[in-house]
């Protein structure tokens, strides 16, 4: 639930130049969303990406989130609309702390998805309503989705949201996320192809 959304204000990038909002959900945690080009008046790319420290702002070779962030984000600049929506559940929505704590399982060779079964969650704690209610707010209600995980295209057919493509996003495969982005696929069910 939306509890409260900042004012509009420009954001020049290396990749080009957008609109940034805030929005604060229940738990007062604030979730980032950049905006490129007339979103209601043009069929928008979307991309819903959830926080990952380590990747994102740490340039972690263990997963391919900075790289999904970064394509995402151009692919939006080069269609002249789109909407980033960045946010705040870091881990698959377990947390930092229990993040680490699941690196710390795999480097004794549990995959992603053990290691979060082993410290007692979900393989996927992730939740996609506040990223539907932000479209919602932005009255944006048909878009293209740029996304490998079906997760979120069903929760936000589930949400009302016309999702009339989806656009495959490239990550960056190296030795160090390859074994990562593999469980994506087999257990997850990501749209990837790695093989």
């Amino acid at each position: 639930m939306i509890i409260k959304a900042s004012n509009i204000a420009n954001l020049k990038t290396k990749f080009g130049n957008f609109k940034i909002k805030v929005f604060k959900d229940k738990s007062k945690k604030e979730h980032l969303v950049l905006i490129k080009g007339n979103i209601e008046k043009n069929l928008p790319l979307v991309r819903i990406h959830s926080e990952c420290l380590t990747g994102d702002v740490f340039f972690s070779l263990r997963c391919d989130c900075r790289s999904q962030l970064e394509n995402s984000i151009k692919k939006v600049e080069k269609n002249k609309c789109g909407i980033i929506i960045y946010l705040r559940q870091e881990g698959r929505g377990i947390g930092l702390l229990n993040k680490i704590n699941a690196y710390n399982l795999q480097d004794k060779g549990k995959d992603t998805v053990e290691a979060n079964l082993d410290l007692g969650f979900k393989e996927d704690q992730r939740n996609y309503d506040l990223a539907c209610e932000i479209l919602k707010d932005l009255k944006v209600l048909k878009i293209k989705l740029i996304t490998n995980n079906p997760l979120k295209m069903k929760a936000l057919k589930a949400a009302g949201i016309d999702v009339v493509e989806r656009i495959k996003i490239d990550s960056n495969i190296c030795s160090h996320n390859k074994d990562y982005l593999k469980t994506k696929q087999k257990k997850l069910g990501h749209f990837l192809n790695i093989s």
